[in-house]
Order: structure tokens, then C-alpha cells, then sequence
């Protein structure tokens, strides 16, 4: 055992593999000590080659040797840690997996401090040293140890980098300034990285700037969430209290017409039963009246006959009845009735209600407004699929290039009637909905109206009822060589000339904004509705004659 007034260096009693001291410390054959854990967990990641060795010698064994303590290093570990034994100090550590060792160690490397681009080598505190005591030294740049010391050298002349040409934006060595870059606009490295610097605060200042602004939004959303919660919160809240006050009334008004019916009830009941009572009364008057006559009429006494026949014979002529003033009960049948007709308008009522309702709840938008597209690019991001619908085309009407293209024929076409179909102007509608954010572009040659719509638009009758842009279900931008202009409840806006072949439409339905756009090289605007749309749209064209076609472009 050690002596107590000597204390090895600690960095003796550290596990290569773990970097500190050692725990349960175990020595393998060659004589390296590690920590139990250690050494097992190393070796089970070699069961599979049945060879197991040393990570500090690379001495190998067969087969896999057993582990026992050493007991002389557990007593020597505990007596070192009675005198303040502590581990060995990071920049004194060995060099492990992904470390950077200092170039100058001798033997097993510790772990560089520093790297310094002039002499292009790592080095450990030790080794540093004289970079901090040599005078020359002193000038070299040193930074934190790192391995990419050799992207500094030139592949071509095994010379330092010092020189940036700006003409190939590369980092070169002398001799290359003096050979394939000769002539070329070179600076040094450092001048370069000064330029730069000021280039990289600009840019972290906008990053920054953006940062703050970003998280400004954040904060901003937040609290929209915040009262969107609240909101919603107290909508339900007041909705439910309103919806059971509603209830409340109902069953009030149902527990009134059953009152009301049982009390009607009741009294009608009573007023039969009475007259029940009566009737019966007046039937066992009769028959004893029927009684008494038919004993008389077998009696042979002429006069006890005589003398008791008037006043018997009288009492069968009577024709008073209660029951003339009998009629059926038979209107609580109309209380049904009503009860029946209540609910019908009561649920049309709702209905009708309901969508009021609903289209409130979906209106609500506390979002940041999110910018507007401006380029094409931009636009495209939104763009959707259309095809039109062959049970909308008017008849006169010729759909091609899988139901995207229509052009406007001689002569009418054979189609079956359909409910959905133009009879009196030669228009076709999509057969998808659009609501959200959408896109499309559509080719067009003639004269041509470009249009959304709203599905229930008027299938036949007059120009106006039906026709793109002539009514407030619909609204189109004719486009022809002579003229351009926009059309909603038969209300023209002109619009400036030219226009190319191409227009390109933007909905955003939730925001209520419609744009027609002229596309070329650029997106020239042509004019822009801000309104509330109240149900999904449908895109549309309305052709003039047989030289006229419309065709939804396909977007990439």
C-alpha cells in the first residue's frame, strides 16, 4: 500500500474510457486498469468478433478474460480520497473519440486547448505554453482546438492559406496568386474576413431585427389565443344559457298545453259524466214508468183502468233528453294540429337561423392578415385544379382537354337535360367548389367573360338572371382585343388595355378579396374586389361565338 505522504498524479488513477476515477476498478492482462462498467460495456460491443483487447494498448485476448477487482487500487483509491484525491482536471484528460489531441503529446495524447492557424497544430495546456511565453509566439492567432486545421493548406502547393481572390471567391496561397490567379482581384484573408465581418453584422442586425419582430408576432398570437379561448369561452357560455332559457320556454309552453289540455279534459268529463248521471237517472225513471204501464195494461178492472190511465198515459209522451245537447269531442285533434304547425315553423325558423349562425362562427378571423401574394411564384403556391362540369355546359357549349377547355360550337350539341344546365347563354361552371385561398390561370381567345359564381345562380330565364356579372350571385371580367372590363349586378368597371392571353385569378374567399390579374413576365393587377362572400364560388366563362375559347391552364 502507498505511503501517505505520497500522492501519485491523479491523472494515474483515471479510466482512459470514462475520463474519470476509477469506480470498482478491474486489471486485464497487459496490466491497463479501467472501471468495471467500463471494460464490460467496451468488450460487449466485441462479442460478435470473439477477439476482446486493451483500448489503450490494442493487445488482444482469447477468449474473453474474467474481470476481478484489484483490491490493491480500491485501498489505494480510498486512502488517496482521505488526502483530497480529486480527478484529473479537464485539460489534462486523455484525448477520446471526437476530441482534438494536441499534435505535440508523446505517447497517449491529452485533449488541445487551443489550435493556432499560423502553425497550423493543436496543443494541450502544456504544450501551449510557449505561445504565451515566446515573443514571436505571441503573434500567432490562436482559437478554440478544432480539426479542420488542414482545410487551411493549399491542395496544390502544401502552403498556408493567407489570401482570399475575390475574382473566384476562393482562399488561395501565394504561389497561387502567382499562377492561375494572376491577375485576378486578391486581398488578404484578413481583409477579407474584416469585410465580411461587417457584411455578417449587417446581416445578424436584419436576423435579429427579424427575431424580435418574430417574436413581437408571437407575443402578438399569444394573446390572440389568449382571447380567442376567452371568446369562445364566453360565446359557449352565453349560447348555452340563451339555448337553455330557450328550453326553459318550451318546456314551459309544453307543460302549459298539457295543463291546459288535462284542465279542458277534466271539465269535459265532468260535464259528460254528468249528463251521464242524468241519463241514467231519466232511463230508470222510464222503465219503472214502463213498469207501472204494463202492469196496467194487464189489469181487467175497468175502472181502477179508468181512473189511473190519464195520469200514467202522460208521462210517456215526454220528449225532453239531455241527449240532444251530446256532440263528439273531437278538437283536441286541432290542438295536435296546431301543436304540429308550431313545430314546422319553428324548424324552418331554426333552419333559416342557423345558417345566420353558422356563417357568423365560421366569419371570425383574429389572425394576423397574412400578406398578400405578389409575385407569381407567391401566386402559384395557392393554384387548384379545375375542370368544368358537362351538366352545366350550355348546349351550344363543346368541352376538350379533359373538361378544361370550352369552346363555342355551329350548332347545339346533343346533352341530356340536366336541372344544372344553361339553357339561355353559352356558359359552363366548374365542378369544384373554390373556398380558402385559390389560384388559377385560364388561356382565352376572343371574347370572353372570365367569372366566379355562386352555385345557385339562375339556369334559365333572362340575360340578367343568368348571365356572368348581370346579377349579385356572380362576378366576371369580360375580355376581348377592343375592350376590357369588370361586370357584378350588371354594373360595368373598365379596366386598362392590354390584356394578355393569359388571366390569372386570386380568391381569398374567408377575406373576401377577388383579383383578375394580366400574366406575362410580371402579374399586372386588373382589378380587385373587396367583398363578403356568403357561400362557396365556382369558376366560370361565358363565351360569344364559334372563335371564342376559354381553357383552365395547367399549373406546375
Amino acid at each position: 500500500m502507498a505511503q501517505r505522504g505520497i500522492q501519485p498524479a491523479s491523472a494515474k488513477f483515471c479510466c482512459s474510457i470514462c475520463l474519470d476515477l476509477l469506480k470498482d476498478p478491474v486489471t486485464i492482462p497487459c496490466g491497463h486498469s479501467y472501471c468495471m462498467s467500463c471494460i464490460k460495456e467496451c468488450w460487449d460491443g466485441e462479442e460478435h468478433k470473439e477477439i476482446y483487447s486493451c483500448p489503450q494498448c490494442r493487445q488482444t485476448f482469447t477468449p474473453r478474460p474474467v474481470l476481478v477487482k484489484n483490491t490493491i487500487i480500491v485501498e489505494l483509491l480510498e486512502e488517496m480520497k482521505k488526502m483530497g484525491l480529486q480527478a484529473a482536471p479537464p485539460d489534462l484528460c486523455y484525448a477520446g473519440p471526437g476530441d482534438v489531441a494536441c499534435d505535440f503529446c508523446s505517447g497517449r495524447k491529452l485533449k488541445a486547448l487551443k489550435s493556432c492557424l499560423v502553425c497550423l497544430a493543436s496543443y494541450c495546456e502544456q504544450h501551449l505554453q510557449p505561445h504565451y511565453d515566446i515573443a514571436p509566439l505571441k503573434k500567432h492567432k490562436l482559437v478554440e482546438a478544432t480539426v479542420k486545421l488542414q482545410e487551411n493548406i493549399c491542395s496544390n502547393h502544401d502552403e498556408v492559406m493567407k489570401i482570399f481572390c475575390r475574382t473566384d471567391q476562393q482562399c488561395i496561397c501565394y504561389l497561387c496568386s502567382m499562377d492561375e490567379h494572376k491577375g485576378h482581384h486578391t486581398v488578404s484573408a484578413a481583409t477579407e474576413w474584416k469585410e465580411r465581418q461587417k457584411e455578417l453584422r449587417v446581416s445578424q442586425q436584419k436576423l435579429q431585427q427579424r427575431i424580435q419582430d418574430t417574436e413581437k408576432d408571437v407575443k402578438v398570437l399569444q394573446q390572440e389565443v389568449e382571447e380567442i379561448n376567452r371568446s369562445a369561452d364566453k360565446a359557449v357560455e352565453d349560447s348555452e344559457e340563451i339555448f337553455t332559457e330557450l328550453i326553459t320556454l318550451m318546456e314551459k309552453r309544453r307543460s302549459d298545453v298539457k295543463q291546459q289540455i288535462r284542465s279542458q279534459q277534466e271539465e269535459e268529463v265532468s260535464r259528460a259524466e254528468e249528463v251521464q248521471e242524468k241519463l241514467k237517472q231519466e232511463i230508470a225513471d222510464l222503465r219503472r214508468k214502463d213498469a207501472e204501464l204494463e202492469q196496467l195494461s194487464h189489469t181487467e178492472d175497468h175502472i181502477h183502468f179508468l181512473q189511473n190511465y190519464p195520469s200514467l198515459s202522460c208521462l210517456s209522451e215526454s220528449t225532453d233528453s239531455p241527449s240532444t245537447n251530446i256532440r263528439p269531442l273531437s278538437y283536441f285533434e286541432d290542438v295536435t294540429a296546431a301543436v304540429s304547425e308550431l313545430r314546422e315553423k319553428l324548424q324552418d325558423l331554426l333552419s333559416e337561423e342557423w345558417s345566420k349562425i353558422s356563417l357568423t362562427v365560421t366569419g371570425v378571423d383574429v389572425l394576423l392578415s397574412q400578406p398578400k401574394p405578389k409575385t407569381r411564384d407567391e401566386f402559384l403556391q395557392y393554384s387548384c385544379h379545375i375542370t368544368l362540369d358537362p351538366n352545366t355546359e350550355n348546349t351550344w357549349l363543346s368541352l376538350s382537354e379533359e373538361n378544361r377547355k370550352a369552346t363555342l360550337k355551329g350548332k347545339p350539341q346533343s346533352y341530356p337535360s340536366h336541372p344544372d344546365r344553361f339553357t339561355a347563354v353559352f356558359q359552363v361552371l366548374s365542378r369544384e367548389s373554390l373556398t380558402g385561398r385559390c389560384y388559377w390561370e385560364v388561356e382565352w381567345k376572343g371574347r370572353v367573360h372570365i367569372a366566379v359564381s355562386y352555385k345557385d345562380i339562375s339556369r334559365t330565364g333572362t340575360r340578367d338572371a343568368c348571365g356572368f356579372g348581370c346579377n349579385d350571385k356572380s362576378w366576371a371580367l369580360f375580355c376581348s382585343n377592343m375592350n376590357c372590363h369588370f361586370k357584378h349586378n350588371n354594373i360595368e368597371t373598365e379596366t386598362p388595355l392590354p390584356v394578355s392571353s393569359r388571366v390569372g385569378v386570386y380568391l381569398d374567399h374567408r377575406a373576401g378579396i377577388l383579383s383578375f390579374y394580366s400574366v406575362s413576365e410580371t402579374m399586372t393587377l386588373l382589378h380587385r374586389v373587396q367583398t363578403t362572400f356568403t357561400q362557396p364560388l365556382h369558376a366560370g366563362v361565358w363565351l360569344y361565338d364559334t372563335r371564342d375559347t376559354a381553357e383552365f391552364c395547367e399549373l406546375k
